[in-house]
């Protein structure tokens, strides 16, 4: 045992060795605790984390009013199947819709999201348009058709033959997009902000062209918002900050506050087309999560935290833009909310471990992207000291190259 109580870091890492399956990439850290945007490891050390969840915890490590609403009720009722009605799934789907639109399914996680959208797109052509477009470097999820969408070819490596029906074309080329839709296409699909990509950031005009070709193609436009939904860009959801609306929108992460949810939202329109038998989730909308998630929601709301996203996004852009005059290593900085990537012209992952070192967490992407998504309600000062902490390592890695 470690002197916090806990077993060490060490001992965890040697149960893990011996009974869980190896598929995760893991630095050799076992945490144990967390508040705000502090999380504090098995020995004892603090770090401050500006990816806290990989995007889940969009409050930070448990916000109080998530806390409460998950205690109050899991002591009434944990599990509910969906052949009943709860009125926190009904309240969480008011919550969401009334801030966006249509008609919500709920599942667990941004891949189930993703695979319910595909379905449903297809069904609502009663499959007779098997066609589906994503883009480059976009993310998507694990699952088969997910994975599918996701026009990365590192994802696909040994899983093949993959699902049939999709095609790729470049993120912000519209002209590219057009000529792969025909009249067996059902939908396109893209994220408002590639996160896993690299946080790229839409073309002025681009999303507006994507719902210009839907429309006289006829098909849908699917909005994957698994990272950019739930206040992550500055509005609710990423589609408003370029008033484009989607037909349907998926989501995930940071839903229910770090509690595992998903979501999709579709048009009134689209949404009947997801059939009863056609598609489910057995943990979809439990109790837990929709309480969760409405806490999330209403503490967003309660604590003004759209407004300190678009501050604390506008301390995070000054910081990095003025260290880019500094350092010729830094490519660009691309900055949408509490989306922050700094695009390296040497790779990026050094950076996560020299700043670990020094008790900050943040995460490397696409082979060059420091990327941040700190919480909605980070300070002033931890933005400080975070981007003080990534500026003293940038420049040590400027030294080394």
């Amino acid at each position: 045992m470690s002197v916090t109580g806990h077993a060490s870091s060490q001992e965890t890492i040697a149960l893990f060795d011996k009974y869980v399956i190896p598929n995760y990439g893991r630095y050799p850290i076992s945490l144990v605790r967390g508040e705000g945007s502090y999380v504090w490891d098995a020995e004892g050390n603090r770090y401050l984390d500006l990816f806290p969840g990989w995007g889940c915890n969009i409050l930070g490590y448990c916000p109080e009013p998530v806390v409460s609403a998950i205690q109050d009720q899991v002591s009434r009722l944990i599990h509910v199947p969906n052949t009943w009605y709860t009125e926190a799934q009904g309240r969480f789907a008011e919550f969401l819709c009334s801030r966006s639109f249509g008609k919500a399914f709920f599942c667990n996680s941004g891949a189930e999201a993703n695979e319910g959208a595909l379905k449903l797109a297809r069904l609502h052509y009663d499959g007779k348009r098997p066609k589906i477009i994503t883009c480059e470097n976009g993310f998507h999820g694990r699952t088969f058709a997910a994975v599918t969408a996701t026009a990365q070819p590192k994802y696909h490596a040994g899983l093949g033959p993959l699902v049939a029906g999709f095609r790729y074309a470049p993120f912000n080329n519209l002209e590219a997009i057009a000529s792969l839709v025909d009249d067996e296409t059902c939908a396109i699909m893209v994220e408002p902000v590639q996160g896993e990509g690299g946080v790229n950031v839409p073309d002025q005009g681009y999303l507006a062209g994507l719902r210009k070709i839907a429309d006289e193609a006829n098909c849908l436009l699917i909005f994957d918002e698994v990272q950019t939904s739930m206040g992550r860009t500055g509005t609710w959801f990423g589609y408003q900050q370029w008033d484009v609306q989607p037909d349907i929108m998926t989501m995930a992460k940071g839903i229910a506050g770090g509690v595992a949810a998903g979501a999709l939202i579709a048009t009134e329109e689209v949404a009947p087309s997801l059939r009863p038998g056609m598609h489910a989730s057995t943990f979809g909308g439990n109790p837990l999560a929709m309480a969760a998630g409405l806490a999330t929601g209403q503490m967003i709301e309660d604590q003004n935290l759209l407004e300190n996203c678009h501050a604390m996004s506008d301390k995070f852009k000054q910081f990095f833009e003025q260290l880019q005059q500094e350092l010729p290593i830094i490519r660009e900085v691309r900055v949408k909310g509490m989306m922050i990537g700094v695009d390296l012209n040497i790779p990026s992952a050094p950076a996560v471990g020299k700043c670990m070192e020094r008790g900050l967490l943040i995460n490397a992407t696409h082979d060059t992207v420091v990327r941040l998504l700190p919480a909605l309600n980070v300070t002033a000062e931890q933005v400080e000291e975070g981007c003080e902490l990534i500026a003293t390592v940038l420049r040590e890695m400027a030294e080394e190259a």
